[in-house]
């Protein structure tokens, strides 16, 4: 906030000396006459106001030798001239405030003029009062409210969505994607298998309970297990070799009869050991025979 300079009313002098005494311009004896001094020179009242009477910055006239001047760094303003630029209000016995474009204010609207707005409601947020920045925006805090559930938010954690702001809360509740084991909002993280979305710590093996995240794992009934446990608890065993059948590496191709299984590269005839995979072939007990070795039995 600045103040004014006031430096009228102008001060006439009256010379009762008997020497001369003329005015610096037009040489008028200016003894037992009103005058004024400009740079401490005398001046007689008609050469002031057509040579040195400074110009006001609000109505653009000369200020007379008779008006009253105030003046505020460098410029100069008929007292009645001096006024608030947005309400009108005379200043010339008021604090004012000096904006950067030249217009001079009350303080009350300099203030408003002045301060950010709230991007809630639109009033000026008064220097000093409880605010929210966010983004370059600013809001009363009462006034930075979650959009779903209308309560302020204050220095709380919050989300966005567009430009709409939400409490951890609500915006678990309207947008965040819920595990498909445990149910619950996924807040951050996740992984997501066959478009489900799922915690990591709930992504693990079902039978040790090992984390899957980043593992090499199977399903088997909608559940889920690591290649240890899948080969030791669910696979079935391979008829030929006896090792489990995972699914995994060489192992991938597998042959289905009746009740049996076999690892395609194990499904050969027992006696000449051609594989029999696409084949005709021949059960004898538990063996696999090509036609014609099944025929020397």
């Amino acid at each position: 906030m600045s103040f004014y300079r006031h430096s009228g009313p102008r001060s006439y002098l009256s010379s009762t000396m008997t020497e001369r005494f003329d005015c610096f311009y037009c040489r008028e004896n200016l003894q037992g006459k009103k005058h004024a001094k400009k740079d401490d020179k005398p001046v007689c009242v008609r050469c002031f106001d057509k040579l040195c009477a400074n110009t006001c910055a609000e109505c653009r006239k000369p200020i007379g030798a008779d008006a009253k001047e105030l003046t505020h760094k460098n410029r100069h303003w008929h007292e009645g001239c001096f006024r608030c630029a947005k309400c009108y209000k005379p200043l010339a016995n008021e604090s004012f405030a000096a904006k950067d474009d030249g217009k001079i204010m009350c303080g009350k609207c300099g203030d408003r003029d002045g301060s950010s707005r709230c991007q809630g409601c639109y009033k000026v947020i008064t220097p000093g009062s409880k605010n929210v920045e966010y983004k370059h925006k600013v809001w009363h805090e009462e006034c930075f409210i979650c959009f779903e559930c209308k309560q302020p938010i204050r220095s709380q954690s919050f989300l966005t969505k567009g430009d709409d702001m939400y409490c951890t809360a609500c915006h678990e509740k309207k947008f965040a994607k819920h595990c498909a084991r445990c149910k619950e909002a996924i807040s951050s993280g996740g992984i997501t298998y066959q478009d489900q979305p799922w915690h990591s710590e709930c992504f693990v093996c079902n039978t040790c309970k090992k984390p899957l995240a980043g593992a090499r794992f199977t399903a088997h009934e909608d559940q889920f297990y690591c290649v240890n446990c899948y080969k030791a608890d669910v696979a079935k065993k391979c008829s030929g070799c006896q090792n489990p059948i995972t699914g995994f590496g060489r192992g991938t191709n597998v042959v289905n009869y009746e009740d049996k299984t076999w690892h395609e590269y194990c499904f050969n005839c027992k006696k000449c050991s051609l594989s029999m995979a696409h084949k005709r072939f021949v059960i004898n007990g538990n063996d696999i025979y090509c036609s014609d070795c099944a025929k020397k039995l």
